[in-house]
């Protein structure tokens, strides 16, 4: 433990883009390794566990197949304190700063902080920020806060950089699970100018295209869940973008 927010770091001041793949614990055990073996297989270094609302309680399990499995970095992206789990590597500790909700501003964080802190996880401190994808997802309607505007990438912006001058380290912009569309290449280069740690990008992403938009437009990190769960072998075609893109970055090094 203690290594992922220093690998996030390495990638940035490398310039290579990274894949991750989102696992919600209540998907079915058999199809959850199906796509571990995929995603392992296209070289994915970082797995995320977690989700809005989950009923199955199965974050430890799921965590735990996942380190069997031969999963290198296995990060919690916790809905809520309940989600938190001892075994995983780290921990995106989230505040939702989009939000007006407290719950979900800092609650919820006091609620976690005693738990992470007697775990030993490794904190890694995530300002997260909902934007509007085409249809009201699960994260919109538990959280009970409204999405950023799609076609205001100056809201987001904005947003972003007052979460870096509160010290926030990492960003993740999330269209939402199940969103219709993806998170614009003009938001995500707005966010990009005013923001130069590690930026995470999510929802609405379900191929190759909208995987490389995003990673051109400014993200390092592209998370796909649904997509990889519907078809795993859209991992395959994600991969080899990023493949492309990260031998591009090498070769003008």
């Amino acid at each position: 433990m203690g290594n992922v927010h220093t690998w996030l770091r390495e990638q940035r001041s490398a310039g290579k883009k990274a894949l991750v793949v989102l696992f919600d614990p209540d998907d079915d055990a058999s199809l959850r390794d199906t796509v571990a073996q995929h995603a392992l297989r296209q070289g994915v270094d970082l797995f995320l566990v977690g989700g809005s609302l989950l009923t199955e309680g199965n974050t430890y399990r799921c965590v735990e197949e996942l380190k069997h499995r031969g999963a290198d970095k296995v990060v919690l992206f916790p809905g809520n304190e309940i989600q938190v789990v001892s075994n995983a590597d780290a921990i995106l500790f989230m505040s939702l700063i989009s939000g007006r909700n407290p719950e979900y501003l800092i609650s919820k964080q006091v609620a976690a902080a005693p738990f992470v802190y007697r775990s030993g996880l490794e904190a890694i401190p995530t300002g997260y920020l909902l934007v509007e994808g085409g249809k009201m997802t699960a994260a919109h309607y538990i959280s009970q806060t409204m999405p950023i505007p799609a076609d205001k990438p100056e809201i987001a912006a904005t947003t972003v950089l007052a979460g870096a001058m509160l010290g926030m380290q990492v960003m993740y912009l999330d269209a939402g699970s199940g969103a219709s569309k993806r998170i614009s290449p003009e938001m995500i280069g707005a966010v990009r100018q005013v923001f130069d740690g590690m930026l995470f990008v999510g929802g609405g992403i379900r191929d190759a295209a909208g995987a490389e938009a995003a990673w051109n437009a400014g993200a390092d990190i592209v998370v796909v869940g649904n997509a990889a769960f519907e078809n795993p072998e859209n991992l395959r075609e994600i991969g080899g973008v990023l493949n492309k893109i990260n031998t591009l970055q090498v070769s003008m090094s």
